[in-house]
């Protein structure tokens, strides 16, 4: 684990698993800093794939303009953070963040679980989203709705 959860205002969704958070600084100098966040857990397809726009919107609906806990594990090869994000669900929007928006994500069939990233995941984030994958494909969610699905890193 990088540290303790961020609280971030979300202020960018780039697609289905990448956003841009404001974040408190460590810096005197500077109050907030800006930082990519990937997603934990989950590859969703980029804009131009099939169900890109869908995953880009539902992400976007869910976490833009909330601020959100990020709970970050590792930084990525891009330099973006990989953080399970956490916001208040649109039922309880003043409520508290129990909203894991990568399961999420997960469940509306909008992503593919990520099994690279279950070693940075609790063994009870992995058994949800083991099971919300093909809990998704089962109902045909997404991009489950058809049989010819191309895996986003694939594309």
């Amino acid at each position: 684990m990088l540290a303790t959860p961020l609280l971030c205002l979300i202020v960018g969704v780039f697609n289905g698993d990448t956003l841009s958070a404001r974040c408190p600084s460590q810096e005197a100098a500077t109050p907030y800093q800006q930082v990519q966040v990937h997603l934990q857990g989950i590859d969703a397809p980029q804009v131009q794939q099939p169900y890109g726009h869908q995953a880009f919107e539902a992400l976007r609906e869910m976490a833009l303009g909330k601020t959100a806990e990020l709970r970050c594990s590792k930084v990525d090869h891009q330099q973006h953070r990989v953080c399970s994000v956490w916001v208040a669900p649109a039922s309880a929007p003043d409520g508290p963040r129990t909203l894991d928006a990568g399961l999420a994500m997960l469940t509306m069939g909008l992503a593919r679980w990520s099994s690279a990233d279950a070693a940075q995941q609790s063994s009870q984030e992995r058994g949800q989203y083991a099971f919300a994958e093909p809990e998704a494909k089962a109902r045909k969610a997404g991009l489950w709705h058809t049989i010819a699905t191309v895996a986003p890193l694939n594309w």
